[in-house]
């Protein structure tokens, strides 16, 4: 059996060397931690925690498999349904704040797991949110700038 109290300093020293690692030996230790190379625009300052998290795996387990079923479970139930694959919830997490000035004032629309929280109220979509500010008929993706562009 292995000497834990060992196990966890080298665990241990190893995240804390993380930051202090440049871009190749920490492409290296993503390799040998995930068996394939990191995305190349993958952002150092995400590269961290991952790699610190899978270390910390590898050397102590992971989640067991009924935790991680049931994680896939509250994630299934989270989801937004949408009958529009470019709707903006299907994009962005629940949590996140779109923001739009029209006429000199701002407007603030927060995306959550049950439609578009605006002014107190929940929206299906973001046209009847966009409708209201404006006081016109306007797409709601094109009017808060969440459309998807065409692909050339």
């Amino acid at each position: 059996m292995k000497n834990r109290g060992n196990l966890d300093n080298s665990t241990a020293e190893l995240i804390e060397r993380l930051p202090s690692l440049d871009r190749d030996r920490l492409g290296t230790l993503w390799r040998e931690n995930f068996g394939k190379s990191p995305q190349p625009g993958l952002r150092r300052e995400l590269m961290l925690p991952i790699l610190a998290f899978r270390i910390q795996e590898q050397a102590y387990g992971g989640l067991k498999p009924e935790v991680q079923a049931r994680l896939r479970e509250i994630a299934a139930f989270l989801k937004p349904q949408s009958r529009h694959a470019n709707e903006a919830r299907n994009r962005f997490r629940a949590g996140t704040r779109i923001v739009r000035e029209w006429q000199g004032k701002t407007y603030e629309v927060l995306i959550s797991i049950h439609g578009y929280e605006f002014q107190g109220e929940t929206y299906k979509s973001l046209s009847p949110i966009a409708n209201k500010i404006t006081g016109t008929r306007w797409s709601g993706p094109v009017f808060f700038g969440t459309k998807r562009k065409e692909a050339s």
